[in-house]
Parts: C-alpha cells; structure tokens; sequence
C-alpha cells in the first residue's frame, strides 16, 4: 500500500540582521522625534488648549520627566520579561498616547498623554538597543549598530523641529501627534515581521523596592530642575523635591548593594568602562538638549523666523549629525576610540563657541548655519563613542538594563543642564534688558548659554581623555579568561583600541 506522498512547506527565512536593525532604529528615531517635535509648535498649542505660559512648558516636561524617570524600570523589565515583548508594548501605549495628544481638548488631556507617550518611550529605548545589539557580535558589526544608532538619535532630535515646523504650518498643531501615532503604527508592524523572536528573557526577580525608590528620586530630581527654571532655585517646593532626590538616590545606592536582584547590580560596574560612559554621556547630554531648545529660540523671537523656516534650518545639523555617526566606527578604527571620542567633543565644543557669537542684527546663513555643521558632525561621532563605552563588556543578561542606564544618564544630564542654562541665560537676559533692546538682551542670554555650553564640552573632552585610558587600563580586557568564564558569548568583553 502506497501511502500519500506530503510535501513539507519550507520554513520562512529568517529576517536579515539588516532589515532587523533598520526596524529597531527607526523606533528610536520616534521617540528622540518626540523629544523634541512640539517645541515649534509651542505657542499654537498653547492657544490650542488654552495653556498658560508656565503650563506650556509641561508640554515638553511630562514627556522628558517619564521618560527619565522609568528608563531603568524599562531596561530591567525588557531583560526579565522579554525584549521584543517589551518593545511591542511600549510602541502600542506610545501610538495610543500620541493619538490621545492630537484629540485633546484640554491641556490636563495633552500633558497627560505626554506623560504617557514618554512612558511608552522608556520602555522602547531600552529594549531596543538591546535587540539591536544583539543582532550583531563585537566587531565591525556592533560598530555599524551603534553608528546606526547615533545617526538616527541625532538626527530625530533634529527632524524633530522641521517636522513640527511642517506640520504646524500646514495641517496645525495636532498633526504633529497623528503623524507620530501613524508613524508608530508603522514601526510597530515593522518589528513584528523583521525582528525575530529570540530566547532573551533572563531569569530573576523584579527589584520592586529599588525600583520603585529610584523612580521617585528620579521624578523629584527631573522635576525640580524643570519647574527650576521658571519659579527658581529657591522656590521651597523645587528645594524640597531636590533635597529629596538627593535623600532617595542616597537610599537607593544602600538598597542596591544588599539586594540580590537589584535593578543596578554592582556587576554592572565591574568592566571599569559603563560608569565612564555614562559619566562622558550625562555630561554630552546636559548640552545637547540645550542645544535643540535655545537654538530653535534664537531663529524665532531674534532672527524672526517661522516654525517652517526655523524647522528646515535644522536640517543641515541634522545632516551632519548622521555623517559623524555613520564615519565613527571607521574613524575609530583609525586613530583609536580615546583619540576619536575627544576630537569629536573639541569639535563640538569649537562649534559651540562659534554659536556664542551670534548677533541680535545677524542671520541664519552667517551665525547658524556654518556651527550648526561642527555641532552636529561632533555630537554624532561623540555619541557613537560614549553608547560603545557604556555598554562594552555588559553581560548579555544586563544588555536591557545597559541600555536604560546609558538613556537616563542623558536624559537626567539633559534636564540638570537645561535647568541651568535656562535660568542662567534669563537671569542674563533680564538683567542685559536694562541697557540693551529685547533683542539685543535676549541674544546676550542665548550667547552665554552657548559659551557655557561650550566650556562644559570642552571640560568634557578632557575628562574623556582621562577616563578613558584609565577603564582601559583597569577594564575586563586586562583579565585572564580563566576570572570569569562566560556563559554566552555575547558576554565576551571586547578589547579596543585607545588612542
């Protein structure tokens, strides 16, 4: 008896790396577009909503205070329940949060779903760094990742701008939500079919305690710094909130190391290189938020620009920001990452110094556009360097909680310098005011936060020179294999070149 012959349907290919890692960065390209797309639209969403002047910087603030506030939450919780699940999630609560956005009717509905869009973020951004690392071992392959990586994170902030100047322009204000829900949509189907299902959900408890502390401390800390800049240093509910911080990070810290499952195991810590990176990455970030929020300033209330023209005279930084992430590995190879990540920061800080001199009766083709190209091709090499370095050597198992940690220094670092060098250019601007037209007051304020800016870049790059060589000297890369046998290759800590 001859018995039917079934054909067996071939197995589905397995999704290219390539195509894999172009979904993840695009999600990471949505939520840096996010950071900063409403910033040019401010003043129309204000009338929109019927916002007061101190409300419409809550537009902004609800995003960033979760978003930094729940980054390490977001990490540890895509190492322990799964990252392409995790990422899933977020980019769903991201899409409906945006929708939310672009429907209200009221500013407690719009500052309310900012918070939840930047909820949705802080578990995207983590899990997608991990998956993306991944995709690729140590070598050229991860280089090409994390110049990758860069590119689309320099260039979102950047996007960010135009694309709310377009639309704002075009179709109003609540378009630049849709567009982010539609967007989101997208990359989320995107991540379904290209990134494939892995075994990457580690074992382990959920530090519920130290989680729980940290995100108050962090919530305090970015929450007093942003309502710093428009009641004061000494307002006793800002005093309060950053006494606390203090107080709740102190605590953490002590939490941490008697917890066998601590959100920021000690072990994180061991390479000699993630506390260096994420120190190199608070201090690149406290200047690289303040950049995109006073620059779109200057364009607009000095020069007298519109959201559209102010959005496309981003475009040139956003141009080079990519072709400084995308050289950066292969210059990196070159000289040595030491020597790379400091003429990278002395490059962006030479382009800070040239935007402190700009003029109240100038224009965009002589005071924006040439430091905008030195800005942005530095940061994108710069940014590359320092993500490499707070992740290199992270066991596999803590690649999610890497990732937000290396997010929450920026974020965290971003929120400290805007504070500062918010308050320090309006106390510079009301005090110019006395002697000086609007405009020529409000350029003096812009000017000194550029020249800040710039001595902070320029202190960083000499830190990084510093820190750098010494991780290399004290890292894992110095040690026998026989000190910590690995379980999976990905743990293998790679060795790399100092300049």
């Amino acid at each position: 008896m001859n018995l039917p012959h079934t054909r067996t349907a071939p197995a589905p290919p397995a999704p290219r790396p390539g195509a894999a890692l172009a979904a993840l960065a695009a999600a990471q390209f949505t939520v840096m577009l996010a950071t900063s797309n409403v910033n040019v639209a401010l003043p129309r969403i204000a009338a929109g909503v019927g916002l007061s002047d101190g409300g419409t910087t809550w537009v902004v603030n609800a995003y960033g205070l979760a978003f930094g506030a729940l980054l390490l939450a977001g990490g540890r919780a895509a190492d322990l329940l799964g990252r392409r699940r995790v990422l899933v999630i977020g980019l769903g609560l991201f899409a409906v949060a945006s929708l939310t956005a672009g429907l209200a009717g009221s500013a407690g509905v719009l500052i309310a779903a900012r918070a939840v869009q930047g909820i949705g973020a802080a578990a995207v951004a983590p899990a997608a760094l991990a998956l993306a690392l991944a995709l690729f071992p140590p070598g050229p392959g991860r280089g090409r990742v994390l110049g990758v990586w860069g590119a689309v994170s320099g260039a979102g902030a950047a996007c960010g701008v135009l694309l709310g100047g377009v639309l704002t322009q075009a179709w109003g204000w609540p378009w630049i939500f849709h567009s982010v829900a539609l967007g989101t949509a997208l990359v989320v189907v995107a991540v379904v079919v290209l990134v494939p299902r892995t075994a990457d959900r580690m074992t382990g408890r959920f530090d519920l305690l130290g989680t729980a502390v940290v995100t108050v401390a962090l919530t305090c800390l970015v929450w007093g710094l942003t309502t710093a800049r428009g009641t004061g240093w000494t307002d006793p509910p800002v005093a309060a909130a950053l006494v606390a911080a203090a107080v709740l990070l102190a605590a953490f810290a002590v939490i941490e190391l008697r917890r066998p499952d601590a959100l920021l195991p000690p072990r994180l810590f061991t390479t000699g290189r993630v506390a260096a990176g994420n120190l190199l990455m608070a201090l690149l970030g406290s200047v690289w938020i303040a950049l995109f929020f006073f620059l779109p300033l200057y364009q607009q209330q000095v020069l007298g620009e519109g959201p559209l023209v102010t959005g496309v005279g981003q475009l040139p930084l956003a141009a080079a920001n990519v072709l400084g992430a995308a050289l950066a590995p292969r210059v990196a190879r070159r000289l040595g990452a030491t020597t790379t990540l400091t003429a990278a920061l002395l490059t962006e800080a030479l382009g800070l110094l040239w935007l402190s001199r700009i003029s109240a009766h100038g224009s965009y083709a002589t005071d924006v556009l040439g430091p905008s190209i030195l800005v942005g091709l530095g940061l994108g090499i710069a940014f590359v360097q320092l993500t490499a370095l707070a992740v290199e050597g992270v066991p596999a198992r803590d690649a999610g909680l890497a990732g937000g940690l290396v997010n929450t220094t920026r974020q965290v670092g971003g929120a400290i310098g805007l504070a500062a060098l918010a308050s320090l250019a309006g106390s510079v601007t009301a005090h110019s005011a006395a002697h000086q037209t609007r405009l020529e007051a409000l350029t003096t304020g812009y000017r000194t936060a550029f020249t800040v800016s710039a001595s902070v870049i320029t202190a960083t790059a000499l830190l990084a020179l510093f820190l750098t060589r010494r991780a290399g000297r004290t890292g894992p890369s110095t040690a026998t294999p026989s000190t910590r046998p690995p379980s999976d290759p990905a743990e293998l800590p790679r060795l790399s070149r100092t300049g």
